[in-house]
C-alpha cells in the first residue's frame, strides 16, 4: 500500500488554488461579459490563438474545458443523455456531447452561471477531425454566429516545412484577423502581440521546468493527474497575460522547495511517499472518476513521470516558445506542433524519449472509448515502445466525461497486474 499523509479532504498545492481561482474568475468574467459588453471567441484548446484574441480584448470560450469540467462536478451523464435523445450516436466524442446537452440546458457553465452566446466561432484545425463536426454542430446551433476557420496542415511526415508555415500565416493574415478587427472594433496591434507572447515564452520556460522535475528520485510531481492542473492556464484562457507568468513562477517555487526536501508528489488523500513505480501515460485522463482513479495509482505508489495528454496545447519539452520577434510565424508554428497533429512515429519517439529520459519502469495507454484522435493506432505505438526501450507496456480503457465506460474494478485489477508484472521483471522472474 502507499505512503500517505492521511487526509479527508483533497489535499491541494498553493499553486492548484490559484489555478482554480484563475479559472473561476473567467467563468465570472465571461458570465457577465453580456453586461460589460466585452465580447468572446468560442475556440478549441489544442492550436488556440489565446495571445491573438487577447490582443483584441477578446475572452476565449474552450469548449473542452467546459465538458471536462462540468463532468467533474457530475454533470455529464445528464448532458450525454440529451444529446442522444437528440439523435448523437454512443460513439460519438462524449465532450461533443455533454457540450451539446450543455447547450440544451441552458448552457450552465462549471461555475453555476450562464456562459454567453459565442461572438464568433473560431476553429483553428489541429488533427482532431472531431473538431471540424463539432464546429458544424456549434455553427448550426448559433446560426447568426460569424465564423472564421484556421487550416493547420497535418505534419504527416512529421516536419513543418516553409509551404506549411507560409500557409498558415497567410490564412492568419486574410482570415483570422479580419474577422477579429471586424468583431472587436480595434485594428491589428502586433506590438501588442509581441508583448503578449513575451509572457508565453516565460510561462513556458517554467512549465517545463515543471514538467523536467520529474527526472528526479523521487518525482515531486506527477505529471499525468498533477500535470492537469498545472497545464490548466496556459492551456485555456491565460497563455500570454501576467497572471500566467505569475501562476507558473509560484509552481515552480513550489516544486523547487519539494526536490529540496525530498518530497514526492502531492496526490487528494496527501503526500507520495516511498515511490515505487516510475511510468509513462499515453492517452487523456477520465475525467468522470478522476480523484477514484489518481488514487489507484497511488495506492500502488505509481508517478506519473512524463505524459502525452500535457502536450496536447503544445509540446514546450521539445525546445518551442512562442516568439516575440516572429508573432504570426510563431503562433503558426505552435499550431501544427500540437500532440494531436504529430504523426504516428512522431509519437512513438516522444514517448520512446519519456521512458528513457524519465528512467520510467512501463508505458501505460488509457485508451479513450470516444476520442480517435488519441486511440488510433495506440496498440502498434504500445508495441514499439516495448521493442524499442524494453520496459512494459499496459492497457486499460475508460472514457473522456461518460461515466458509463468507466469500470472501476476492471481498471483496478488491471492496473494491479501490470504493477505486478513490473515488480516481476525487475526481480528477474519475468520472461
Amino acid at each position: 500500500m502507499a505512503s500517505l499523509t492521511p487526509t479527508t479532504e483533497a489535499q491541494k498545492d498553493s499553486s492548484q488554488l490559484r489555478q482554480k481561482e484563475m479559472i473561476a474568475d473567467h467563468y465570472s468574467r465571461l458570465a457577465q461579459s453580456p453586461k460589460s459588453g466585452e465580447k468572446n471567441v468560442y475556440t478549441f484548446v489544442p492550436g488556440n490563438l489565446t495571445e491573438l484574441l487577447l490582443s483584441f480584448d477578446l475572452l476565449p470560450v474552450l469548449p473542452e474545458i467546459n465538458a471536462l469540467q462540468s463532468s467533474m462536478r457530475g454533470k455529464s451523464r445528464e448532458y450525454i443523455s440529451i444529446a442522444e435523445k437528440q439523435g448523437h450516436s454512443p460513439d460519438v466524442c462524449t465532450y461533443v456531447k455533454c457540450d451539446v446537452g450543455m447547450k440544451a440546458s441552458g448552457n450552465i457553465g462549471p461555475t453555476g452561471e450562464h456562459l454567453p452566446d459565442p461572438d464568433l466561432l473560431l476553429l483553428s484545425y489541429t488533427g482532431c477531425f472531431t473538431f471540424m463536426k463539432w464546429f458544424e454542430i456549434l455553427r448550426q446551433e448559433y446560426d447568426n454566429c460569424p465564423v472564421a476557420m484556421l487550416h493547420v496542415p497535418y505534419q504527416g511526415d512529421g516536419e513543418v516545412t516553409e509551404a506549411m508555415l507560409g500557409y498558415v500565416v497567410d490564412q492568419l493574415k486574410t482570415k483570422v484577423i479580419p474577422k477579429l478587427e471586424e468583431l472587436s472594433g480595434k485594428k491589428y496591434d502586433e506590438d501588442r502581440l509581441s508583448e503578449l507572447l513575451a509572457n508565453s515564452a516565460k510561462a513556458e520556460d517554467d512549465l517545463v521546468w515543471v514538467l523536467e522535475s520529474a527526472k528526479n528520485r523521487p518525482s515531486p510531481i506527477d505529471a499525468y493527474f498533477g500535470g492537469v492542473y498545472y497545464i490548466g492556464p496556459i492551456f485555456t484562457a491565460f497563455r500570454g497575460t501576467e497572471g500566467a507568468v505569475d501562476y507558473y513562477r509560484l509552481l515552480r517555487a513550489e516544486i523547487e522547495e519539494r526536490i529540496e526536501r525530498g518530497q514526492g508528489p502531492i496526490t487528494p488523500d496527501g503526500e507520495l511517499t516511498g515511490e515505487a513505480f516510475r511510468i509513462v501515460v499515453e492517452g487523456p485522463p477520465n475525467w468522470t472518476n478522476f480523484r477514484q482513479f489518481w488514487k489507484m495509482f497511488s495506492d500502488e505508489r505509481a508517478v506519473v513521470v512524463a505524459s502525452t495528454y500535457t502536450k496536447v496545447g503544445g509540446v514546450y519539452d521539445y525546445g518551442f516558445r512562442h516568439d516575440p520577434d516572429r508573432p504570426l510565424e510563431s503562433l503558426a508554428e505552435y499550431c501544427m506542433g500540437c500532440y494531436t497533429n504529430l504523426n504516428l512515429p512522431s509519437r512513438i519517439d516522444m514517448l520512446s524519449k519519456y521512458v528513457r529520459d524519465y528512467q520510467a519502469d512501463g508505458l501505460l495507454i488509457n485508451s479513450i472509448k470516444s476520442c480517435n484522435s488519441f486511440s488510433a493506432g495506440q496498440l502498434m505505438i504500445l508495441r514499439e515502445v516495448e521493442n524499442r526501450t524494453g520496459v512494459p507496456g499496459g492497457f486499460i480503457e475508460s472514457d473522456l466525461v461518460d461515466p458509463r465506460y468507466f469500470s472501476a474494478s476492471n481498471i483496478k485489477n488491471r492496473l494491479e497486474s501490470y504493477f505486478q508484472m513490473i515488480d516481476q521483471k525487475r526481480q528477474g522472474g519475468a520472461a
